[in-house]
C-alpha cells in the first residue's frame, strides 16, 4: 500500500483505462463463419494500479439501492435540477450481481457482501467462505493484519450480513453469535456502531471487555478519545420495521443519525498513519423496499445521503482516500412514473409535479445497480463489471 510518504508513482488513469480494456477484449472469445459462439469464458480483470497516493476507503452501501431508488430519492430532495451528495461523486459505473448458487439467480445481502470483501462469488447466505465452505479472507480483516485501521457503522444489526463479510465467516449468516466473537479477535475492526444488542449476550459482552471494547448504548455517551469504540444502539435494527399493510408509510423513524456515527468513526479511525478501511451501511433501503414502503425508504435514503455527504467532505479535505457509494442489490423492482391517483405519490422538490413509486416485487432483484467514486482508483470503477471487481479495487489502495 502506497502512503503519502513512500513517493511511489503509479500510472496515471489513461493506462489505467487502457489496461483494463485490453485484458477484456483479449478475454473476448473467438467466433467466425456460421459457428455457433461458445460460451463466454472472460479472464478475471486484473487489480488496477491506482494513480495517486492512496491510503484509505470508505465503502457506504445503501442495502438495497438500485438506479431507481437514487432518483426517486433525488426528486424527493433536490428536484429536478438538483443533485445528491452520492451523484456529486465524478466517476459512475454498474455492478452486476449474481451469486453463484445452485438454487438462486438473485442475490442475497451476504453473497453479495462476500463478492466486496473476498473477490469471490458464493452462495446465498454465506459469510466469506466459497461454495465448498472453504474460509477466504475478507478485506476487514486483511486490513487490519496489515496494521490498518477498520470499523464498520450500520443501521442494521453490526452483525448482519452485510459488515459482517469484511470481518468474519461462517456457513450461514443467521450465526451472528459467532459473528459476533470473531468480531472480538485481534484482526476485528477497531470501531463497531450499529444495533443488534440482542445478538450480545453477557458472554459476549464480557469478551468484549477483555478485548478493550466498552459498549455503550447511547450516541451521546460515545468517547471518541481512543482507538476503539462499540455502540449498541438497538436490539435489533436501529430504526422502525413497518407493522401494517405493506406501502402504509410507518416506516424508519431511526433512533439514531448515521451521518453522525460516520463522523464519529472517522473521527478515530482516520488517526492511524497507515490508513483505513470503514464500510458505512443504511440498511433500511433494503427493509422499507421489500414493504414496498416508498415513504419509508425514502427517508432511509436521506439518512444514506446525509452519511455519504460526511464521507465526501472528508475526501474533500483528505485527497488520498478512496470512496464508494453503491448498493449490494436491488430490493422492490422499484420504478418511477407519473403520478395516477394511487398512494405512492411524492413531491418533486421545489416545485408543482409529483412522481408515483410503483414496486413490481417484495424480494430482491437482479438488476444491476451504480456505482459513484471518487479519490485515487475511483477512475478504475468507470464502466461495467461484476460485483466482486470492487473487491479488487479497495484492495490495490489498501494492500497491494
Amino acid at each position: 500500500m502506497a502512503t503519502a510518504t513512500t513517493g511511489r508513482r503509479r500510472p496515471g488513469p489513461g493506462r489505467v483505462a487502457a489496461a483494463l480494456l485490453g485484458s477484456a477484449l483479449l478475454a473476448l472469445p473467438a467466433c467466425s463463419g456460421g459457428d455457433e459462439p461458445a460460451p463466454p469464458d472472460f479472464a478475471p480483470r486484473p487489480a488496477p494500479v491506482i494513480g495517486g497516493e492512496a491510503r484509505n476507503v470508505i465503502l457506504v452501501n445503501g442495502d438495497g439501492m438500485s438506479a431507481a431508488h437514487r432518483e426517486a430519492a433525488r426528486l424527493e430532495q433536490q428536484g429536478f435540477d438538483g443533485e445528491l451528495a452520492m451523484d456529486v461523486l465524478p466517476v459512475s459505473g454498474l455492478q452486476t450481481t449474481a451469486p453463484r448458487d445452485p438454487d438462486a439467480t438473485v442475490t442475497d445481502s451476504a453473497a453479495a457482501a462476500t463478492a466486496w470483501a473476498t473477490g469471490q462469488k458464493t452462495r446465498n447466505g454465506s459469510i466469506s467462505v466459497d461454495v465448498d465452505g472453504e474460509w477466504l479472507t475478507p478485506l476487514g480483516r486483511e486490513a487490519k493484519a496489515a496494521g490498518l485501521a477498520t470499523g464498520l457503522v450500520t443501521t442494521a444489526e453490526v452483525t448482519d450480513a452485510s459488515p459482517a463479510a469484511f470481518f468474519s465467516n461462517v456457513a450461514d449468516r443467521d450465526q451472528e453469535a459467532e459473528i459476533a466473537a470473531q468480531y472480538l479477535q485481534d484482526d476485528g475492526p477497531s470501531v463497531i456502531l450499529g444495533g443488534g444488542a440482542d445478538v450480545w449476550d453477557a458472554d459476549l459482552l464480557a469478551q468484549a471487555e477483555d478485548a478493550g471494547f466498552s459498549p455503550v448504548t447511547d450516541p451521546a455517551d460515545l468517547d471518541a478519545g481512543g482507538d476503539r469504540l462499540f455502540g449498541l444502539f438497538a436490539g435489533g435494527k436501529t430504526y422502525q420495521v413497518s407493522e401494517g399493510e405493506e406501502g402504509d408509510g410507518v416506516g424508519y423513524g431511526a433512533t439514531v443519525d448515521l451521518a453522525a456515527l460516520t463522523t464519529t468513526a472517522l473521527d478515530v479511525v482516520s488517526r492511524d498513519e497507515d490508513g483505513f478501511f470503514l464500510i458505512v451501511e443504511e440498511e433500511g433501503v433494503d427493509t422499507l423496499s421489500h414493504d414496498n414502503d416508498g415513504a419509508g425508504m425514502l427517508a432511509a435514503m436521506r439518512s444514506l445521503d446525509a452519511a455519504v455527504r460526511v464521507a465526501l467532505e472528508y475526501v474533500t479535505e483528505n485527497p488520498d482516500t478512496l470512496l464508494i457509494v453503491t448498493g449490494d442489490h436491488d430490493a422492490g423492482g422499484l420504478t418511477i412514473e407519473d403520478p395516477d391517483g394511487g398512494e405512492n405519490e411524492f413531491p418533486v422538490a421545489g416545485s408543482d409535479r409529483a412522481f408515483e413509486l410503483d414496486w413490481s416485487s417484495p424480494d430482491h432483484t437482479g438488476t444491476p445497480v451504480p456505482v459513484t467514486a471518487a479519490g485515487p482508483g475511483s477512475d478504475a470503477l468507470a464502466g461495467s463489471y461484476p460485483n466482486t471487481y470492487l473487491h479488487q479495487v479497495m484492495r490495490a489502495v489498501l494492500i497491494d
